[in-house]
């Protein structure tokens, strides 16, 4: 965005462009909800929502943190593909306060009732969908609209998660429509933006074998990956559920094959997007084994929320800070301090469901390296994001 379109803006930096008050107060809130779930989990504290404690969990991580940093990111990207100035100053402090809002709703609902929480909540999505498409369609960006349609339909899937954990109890089905709809949207943007990166590091280096771009296979493994998650949704076990999973797994390794990611290592801003991509064909394979009855479903599942989800939004966050700041694009030790805590968050969140026996030390580990992260994350990076000085 040219500095001289910003200029005119004379508020709080904060509230200067749409990453920094979600990329911030993100972190910090999936640091925290971690760390209240831990003694939640076993039963040391009460929370005051009507979600089942497990359901609070998922819906506070995937529509809670995740929908921050899905906004962060879209109300930076969208002014980059529109040339339209960025949402900020009052507009964007109320989208914010309206997150806010719905926290505050969904973790005093017991209080408050279950409805007037899920209309707080569930406000926050919607708008942000409409807000996105009204920019979009008036920068004349129509190509990027399918993203506005997921964001649309993660909204749809929050309305359904309160619905759903209302009238049936737990909200098993809304929870694995959100978690698809994250994944496929990873898959989307991460395979524009690591590729892209990945050449863009490369080619100032020596020659030598260049990332395969977003191409047909690209699209088919997209497609393939839809259909197979859709049948997840509806029917997460059996032999076709599994089959599909299994081969979508391996189309996601090809995918990643492809972008030349063993060439990236000098550069952790770079690798750490690879790594974070990685965990999706894991994701789909740990699923397909479930389906099978081999392991517990919650293997793949923290393989796609804590381990792809998770490191794929911290490092897109780190990222875009740094470019949006004016800063080098490069990984101190305290960023790659982050990204070797949520690594070894989401390995051990998945060996907790993989080996039984050391389960409880596994998610303490786990819960401790994640919230290592996201408030680690918070520290280093507060200069940035609450400054509008440009280094």
């Amino acid at each position: 965005m040219p500095a001289a379109r910003l200029r005119e803006y004379r508020g709080p930096a904060l509230f200067s462009y749409g990453f920094r008050p979600f990329f911030f107060f993100g972190a910090v809130y999936a640091g925290a909800v971690i760390l209240i779930w831990l003694p939640a989990f076993h039963g040391h504290l009460e929370l005051d929502t009507v979600f089942a404690p497990r359901d609070w969990h998922v819906h506070e991580m995937l529509f809670g943190y995740v929908g921050a940093a899905v906004a962060g990111f879209l109300l930076t990207a969208i002014p980059n593909w529109t040339g339209r100035l960025p949402l900020q100053g009052k507009p964007l402090m109320s989208l914010f306060s309206i997150w806010v809002a719905g926290r505050i709703a969904v973790n005093t609902s017991s209080v408050i009732g279950w409805a007037p929480a899920a209309v707080v909540d569930c406000a926050f999505l919607v708008l942000l969908a409409a807000a996105a498409a009204r920019e979009i369609v008036a920068g004349k960006n129509l190509n990027n609209l399918k993203i506005v349609a997921i964001i649309s339909l993660l909204a749809a899937g929050n309305i359904a998660f309160h619905l759903e954990a209302h009238f049936s109890g737990l909200a098993n089905y809304a929870t694995r429509f959100g978690i698809a709809l994250v994944i496929t949207l990873v898959g989307l943007i991460g395979g524009r933006i690591i590729p892209s990166f990945t050449r863009n590091w490369l080619a100032k280096r020596d020659a030598g074998r260049m990332p395969t771009a977003f191409d047909r296979f690209d699209m088919v493994t997209i497609a393939c990956s839809a259909a197979a998650l859709l049948v997840w949704i509806i029917r997460p076990e059996g032999p076709f559920s599994g089959a599909a999973l299994f081969i979508c797994g391996c189309l996601h390794i090809i995918r990643l094959a492809r972008w030349a990611g063993y060439r990236t290592f000098p550069d952790r801003l770079v690798l750490i997007l690879h790594l974070a991509y990685a965990f999706v064909p894991a994701g789909y394979i740990l699923e397909a084994f479930s389906a099978f009855d081999r392991i517990a479903a919650s293997a793949g599942i923290h393989a796609w929320t804590s381990g792809a989800i998770g490191t794929m939004t911290l490092a897109v966050m780190s990222r875009a800070t740094l470019g949006h700041t004016g800063r080098l694009l490069e990984a101190t030790p305290a960023t790659q301090f982050i990204y070797a805590a949520v690594l070894v968050a989401a390995l051990s969140r998945v060996c907790a469901v993989l080996d039984p026996l050391h389960a409880e030390p596994l998610l303490a580990v786990a819960g401790l390296a994640w919230a290592t992260a996201f408030f680690g994350f918070a520290a280093a990076y507060a200069p940035a994001l609450w400054s509008s000085k440009r280094i």
